[in-house]
């Protein structure tokens, strides 16, 4: 349930943000397919790539996990 809230969210940034998850994941430096299934709630993501998802919205990785 955890990792598919946390997919949500990332969903709801990258589609407020108004880029692709082809775009967003080259901007990151992560598989489109890995973003896919995390989005998708399918991952048990890293704290590193937790930190890339953030750096990419430009916002701490406290906000990254609000609205949870």
């Amino acid at each position: 349930m955890i990792k598919k809230k946390f997919g949500d969210r990332i969903r709801k940034l990258r589609l407020k943000s108004n880029l692709s998850q082809e775009k967003f994941a080259l901007l990151i430096d992560m598989d489109r397919t890995y973003l896919t299934s995390v989005e998708n709630g399918k991952r048990n993501i890293s704290l590193e790539n937790i930190a890339k998802i953030a750096n990419g919205f430009n916002i701490t990785i406290e906000e990254l996990f609000k609205g949870m």
